[in-house]
């Protein structure tokens, strides 16, 4: 090296410490020089062939597993046993809570306290036990994705080392992120491009290696745009994938960094107040509307009626909606309406007790066989009938029957749920009478009159 390019690079290096020094909030300006990219070291190279069959957004019906619930071994090897029975429900994307190893200062044993993107936790097994989940779901044409905490880092995470890649305050303190309580992990300083690199090559790391095929983003609001939308161009650009992409957030602006698909918490909340607290069954299709008027075309929500932060922290799907019955009753109206679904490990045996993620609390599977034969028939429908998926959403909707048509050129499909603890009489529509229909769920011939009556939390699914 000469004299000229040492003193160059004495600089660069100077002004790069000085100016990240002086970063410490999450906006949209990267204070710090970008680094050239061939200075950069090397992605790993990919592992085994890349999955062709990873579906189209509204094609996928979605599968979260709690590592420490799904089995009595709370590992990787305990949820093959059990793949078969995901596919009978007719999943075809996983999607696994966080993977990676836990910090333990300040330690909630939280799994969204990552000490170390790159590695496995041992709790649940080695990078090969990884990749063998991975390629088994493969084979049996299911999509893999992993949980990404990408807002913060444990407190003994190497990247701590790095202090100009966390967030401070004005005495130059690491903190916490802004506004939480989550005092068990450290704030990423996302003005800082180094990180941000380092944190794109971790996200890669794991579809090279492990052949992993998207992710769930989690708390995605808290991460700035430009962060999103330069790691999803780069995991655009791996060669030969197709990814699933996740935001557990409700940012308008992540659909433009590339997501296809974020949580419809809103239609979450109105299916609860409209089964426990009575609210009129009308709601669900103006909230439907509501949020797809807000987001891109293409672009889609996810529909759940539970997951691992609902059902650790407030009630299982029986708790929230009022029992066995209404907890069906409620996920018909939520996969059913548009959007896709989401199933929680566990719902579809109707595990009666809340699920922690902090511990173990291994799933009863003998619960509630009857349970798992309906949530098979239903998404198998969903599966089958294209309307249930991408058809054109017509609403019958009175104040205690969700009622609704979707209808593609070759395919319809009618649904009644009633929302209420009690018998209700229906108006039918003159559109759905002296038509031959079917019961979806038994094969049995159905005749729509001026009006049908419905049991407490009955659903009805209609087709030619």
């Amino acid at each position: 090296m000469n004299n000229k390019t040492l003193r160059l690079t004495i600089l660069y290096c100077f002004l790069a410490l000085l100016l990240s020094a002086l970063s410490c909030g999450k906006d949209e300006k990267i204070a710090d020089p970008v680094i050239p990219e061939d200075t950069l070291p090397k992605d790993p190279a990919q592992y085994e062939t890349p999955f062709a069959e990873v579906p189209n957004t509204p094609d996928i019906t979605m599968y979260e597993i709690n590592e420490r619930a799904f089995s009595a071994s709370g590992n990787f090897a305990g949820i093959l046993p059990r793949l078969d029975s995901i596919k009978a429900l007719g999943v075809n994307v996983i999607w696994l809570m966080p993977i990676h190893p836990i910090g333990v200062i300040k330690t909630v044993n939280s799994p969204y306290c990552i000490r170390n993107y790159k590695e496995v936790n041992p709790e649940y097994g080695t990078l090969e036990d990884l990749r063998t989940l991975v390629r088994e779901a493969h084979k049996l044409k299911i999509a893999v994705i992993l949980d990404w905490a990408a807002n913060h880092t444990s407190w003994d995470n190497p990247w701590i080392s790095n202090k100009a890649w966390y967030t401070q305050d004005g005495n130059g303190n690491i903190i916490n992120p802004a506004g939480t309580n989550w005092q068990d992990v450290a704030d990423l300083n996302f003005d800082n491009s180094a990180m941000r690199l380092e944190m794109i090559r971790s996200l890669k790391y794991w579809v090279l290696t492990a052949n992993i095929d998207g992710f769930r983003c989690d708390a995605a609001d808290y991460v700035p745009f430009s962060f999103w939308k330069q790691a999803i161009d780069s995991l655009m650009n791996i060669p030969n994938r197709k990814m699933i992409l996740l935001a557990e957030g409700s940012r308008p602006d992540h659909f433009a960094a590339g997501f296809k698909l974020n949580f419809g918490w809103d239609f979450f909340a109105k299916d609860k107040s409209v089964f426990k607290y009575s609210q009129s069954a009308s709601i669900l299709y103006t909230t439907h509307l509501s949020e797809y008027g807000s987001i891109p075309a293409n672009s889609h929500k996810l529909r759940f009626t539970s997951n691992h932060d609902e059902c650790a922290w407030d009630d299982t799907p029986l708790g929230l909606f009022g029992g066995k019955q209404a907890s069906m009753a409620a996920f018909v109206c939520s996969a059913f309406m548009g959007g896709v679904p989401l199933i929680y490990n566990g719902q579809e045996v109707g595990c009666p007790v809340k699920l922690p993620f902090f511990s173990r609390s291994p799933i009863n599977w003998t619960t509630n066989p009857d349970m798992f034969a309906k949530y098979k028939q239903l998404m198998n429908l969903r599966a089958i009938h294209p309307a249930l998926r991408s058809g054109t959403l017509t609403s019958f909707s009175d104040p205690d029957i969700a009622a609704f048509e979707r209808e593609t050129q070759d395919d319809k499909v009618v649904v009644l749920v009633n929302t209420r603890n009690s018998s209700k009489t229906f108006t039918v529509p003159a559109s759905l009478r002296n038509i031959s229909w079917k019961d979806a769920m038994d094969g049995t011939a159905v005749s729509l009159d001026n009006t049908l009556e419905l049991s407490a939390f009955e659903y009805l699914i209609l087709i030619k």
